[in-house]
């Protein structure tokens, strides 16, 4: 069929998969951070107080206090790739670019900062995108990440005219293709260090403990990895849960606490290991691998590895290759 002269130019029917991760500042720097945590800290399924007991709160206080900070810790993290998290989850949709043919189109976007997911989302739609896959890339299902990602691509289609059909990741925190690449790095890990851990610390991301009783999975998830992974791989690993924030009671027993408990029980040596996370990011890399690291040696270890997050190893990028390809199944063949 030939189309008239006039007619809008159409792009080629393509398939388009976004993987989404938390976010970053756009730089180390106080103003950079502020903006951020302003956003990420006014979301209402991040933080459930109402907004006119919080936003004083935010505005007043930890606005004008926290991003200093929060900024010289993105400094010790900061690479000249930028953020990275932000630096490897767009490595690791390069990674998967052609893995399910020339007609799917594979990005990345970020909640909270940049790219923006309704950016991105827009722009696949105008390459041609008719179905989009839309990844989330949390294990473990908590409506503080997965659930809100997700919130801010329908509120970008909301304003769509023509929407493409859409599908989501469901949460993998049990999926055998992710405990076997945990299982594969963590062993390749072990291997290469210069000392041999006696215990080795699943640190996950913290939530407030209210979410379990409201009825959130992400307690059960993090248990369940944790659980699945020591029996794949014949040894114990201790459970903690890191990054409280607030006078709230936090998901236990902290991070913190646990490795300068397990110090002062004799624990010389110790790993560690963060299985919630997809992309190594400011909670891994200075929460755990500096401050962990402090926090180990001063209680009396000796010996300190933090292990980094499956980022664009080839088991993690084999993994999301395995999990996306499925997801993908009637659209691609």
């Amino acid at each position: 069929m030939t189309l008239p002269a006039d007619h809008p130019p159409i792009p080629p029917r393509k398939i388009g998969v976004l993987l989404t991760n938390l976010g970053t500042p756009d730089a180390p720097d106080a103003r950079s951070v502020k903006r951020y945590l302003g956003e990420f800290l006014s979301d209402r399924r991040v933080v459930e107080i109402p907004a006119i007991a919080w936003q004083p709160i935010l505005r007043g206080i930890i606005l004008n206090t926290r991003p200093k900070k929060s900024a010289h810790a993105y400094g010790l993290v900061w690479s000249d790739e930028g953020s990275p998290l932000a630096a490897i989850t767009r490595r690791q949709s390069q990674a998967l670019q052609g893995a399910f043919g020339e007609a799917v189109l594979v990005d990345y976007a970020m909640r909270y900062g940049n790219p923006a997911i309704a950016d991105r989302l827009i722009a696949m739609k105008d390459a041609g995108c008719e179905r989009i896959l839309i990844a989330p890339l949390y294990p473990q299902y908590c409506a503080a990440t997965t659930a809100t990602a997700n919130d801010k691509a329908f509120a970008a289609l909301a304003g769509l005219r023509w929407q493409p059909a859409i599908r989501t990741l469901p949460p993998y925190h049990d999926d055998p293709a992710y405990i076997e690449a945990l299982k594969t790095q963590l062993e390749t890990q072990l291997a290469a260090l210069d000392f041999v851990p006696d215990a080795i610390l699943a640190s996950f991301h913290g939530m407030p403990k209210r979410t379990l009783e409201l009825g959130d999975p992400y307690h059960c998830h993090c248990r369940k990895t944790a659980r699945l992974l020591s029996e794949a791989m014949g040894r114990e690993l201790v459970v903690a849960f890191q990054s409280r924030f607030g006078p709230a009671k936090w998901l236990g027993p902290a991070t913190d606490d646990t490795l300068e408990a397990l110090a002062a029980r004799g624990v010389r040596k110790i790993a560690v290991i963060a299985p919630g996370f997809s992309a190594d990011c400011l909670e891994t890399l200075e929460e755990l691998a500096i401050r962990g690291r402090e926090s180990f040696i001063a209680a009396g270890g000796t010996d300190f590895a933090y292990l980094p997050c499956l980022n664009d190893s080839q088991p993690g990028v084999a993994m999301l290759r395995a999990l996306i390809g499925r997801e993908l199944r009637g659209w691609v063949d």
